[in-house]
């Protein structure tokens, strides 16, 4: 997202107006938190309609070529809206940043019922990019309404904050994106001030997802205690091989993509995906499915429970079913399966070099792999210290972070650009950079 520089001369908003807007920023951070429930809670019906209710009236295992079944169907369903509901779902997710200019309002609904359709059916991506979108198309058509003085940028701040805040559970994710996206606007003010209401939308979305019993980020892990100068050399080695799989997988995407949009229509290209994905279920099992938190639950429960073959497969699988997902037109995000892929491949690293604690170790590959897939060095590390629930990991992570990022530095952004947008007719559709 870009925001533009504000006039020659323009002053920072007054103590008053941040007031006056502190208040329906508060109301809006409380709705997105509700749009998000709401959007869970309803893949969550289907969810267990499809993988608990209907195989067990069949008398089917839910684990066998249900998963193909299903995922084929889910991916036939997605495809129709795409094709014939009004607005088909705005732009293709894999083309997307996490934060985009807003949708009309027409291309909402069947953006939310091709989401529910993907959360519900085990499609490995997350909810944030077409949620974000969802609550930033309503929230600044809310403000063009009641505050049509308020510029359009801050209507999408304040949107992409509350539900930034609502996903994670927690304002500081909120700060910390939009301190990088903020720094590059020009003009008079602090940054603080420039920050204020998106983190008030960001807190009164993290409260409320609290209050109503929403999914958070955060498990439990040992404390790492004291940290060992040997920890540094494990650390940047599971980070440094995170990464490695991360690019991996970069390299792939446009590959994945290229050759399921050669299938040209829009029904076809998600019944295909369906269909690998669900012969990648049948590989990887259920806990490789979905958008991956409540998978990272299952992970991290029981650690002793997975050997390094069990760890590298299920890493693997969700890798290939990430890439296939965020290429077959359905509607995601691709930053909570790839978490889920960084808890993998940490607790992998922990299994292969057992003086590393259980804790860094996650957290190293979680930054790692999600230094390439979001490009952002301050939700990584958030993600890498929240994920394990230890504030004391962050020193050490800051050190271990310096030779992941070199790795990924003048790497492309994980996301395509399809040739429709690209610059001139023969542009390659491959991943590119954008803030």
């Amino acid at each position: 997202m870009t925001l533009a520089a504000p006039e020659p001369g323009t002053d920072a908003p007054s103590p008053r107006e941040m007031l006056l807007l502190a208040v329906p920023s508060i109301v809006l951070g409380a709705f997105a938190a509700g749009m998000l429930w709401a959007l869970e809670a309803l893949a969550d019906l289907l969810q267990e309609v499809l993988w608990d209710d209907v195989p067990g009236a069949l008398g089917v295992n839910p684990d066998g070529w249900w998963i193909v079944l299903v995922l084929t169907v889910i991916g036939l369903a997605v495809g129709l809206c795409l094709r014939f509901l009004p607005g088909h779902g705005g732009p293709d997710s894999a083309t997307t940043e996490l934060i985009e200019s807003p949708l009309a309002l027409s291309a909402l609904p069947a953006l939310a019922v091709v989401t529910v359709l993907s959360l519900a059916g085990g499609v490995s991506l997350g909810p944030e990019n077409p949620i974000i979108a969802i609550n930033v198309g309503l929230i600044a058509y809310f403000f063009a309404r009641v505050l049509p003085k308020v510029p359009g940028d801050v209507a999408v701040l304040i949107a992409g904050a509350a539900t930034t805040g609502a996903l994670f559970g927690t304002p500081v994710a909120a700060a910390l994106i939009f301190t990088e996206i903020l720094a590059a606007v020009q003009g008079r003010g602090s940054l603080w001030d420039k920050l204020f209401l998106p983190l008030v939308a960001a807190g009164s979305g993290a409260i409320t997802m609290r209050l109503i019993g929403g999914q958070h980020f955060g498990f439990k892990l040992p404390p790492y205690g004291d940290p060992v100068a040997i920890d540094v050399l494990t650390g940047v080695a599971v980070a440094c091989g995170a990464v490695v799989c991360g690019l991996v997988a970069l390299w792939l995407f446009p590959h994945a993509w290229r050759g399921l949009h050669a299938l040209r229509t829009p029904v076809l290209i998600p019944v295909v995906g369906g269909f690998l994905l669900g012969i990648l279920g049948l590989i990887g099992g259920p806990i490789t499915m979905f958008k991956g938190l409540h998978e990272m639950g299952e992970l991290l429960a029981d650690p002793g429970a997975y050997d390094a073959g069990d760890l590298a497969v299920i890493a693997a699988v969700k890798t290939l079913a990430l890439v296939i997902a965020a290429s077959a037109l359905f509607r995601g995000g691709r930053v909570f399966p790839a978490t889920f892929i960084g808890v993998a491949l940490g607790m992998l690293g922990h299994v292969l070099i057992p003086s590393l604690p259980l804790g860094l170790a996650v957290a190293c590959g979680v930054l790692g792999i999600l230094l390439v897939v979001t490009r952002d060095g301050w939700l990584s590390l958030f993600l890498a210290v929240a994920i394990p629930g230890d504030i004391t990991l962050l020193p050490i992570l800051c050190v271990i972070v310096l030779p992941a990022w070199l790795m990924v530095s003048r790497m492309p952004e994980f996301r395509i650009v399809p040739p429709a947008t690209a610059a001139g007719p023969t542009a390659d559709p491959s991943p590119t950079r954008g803030v």
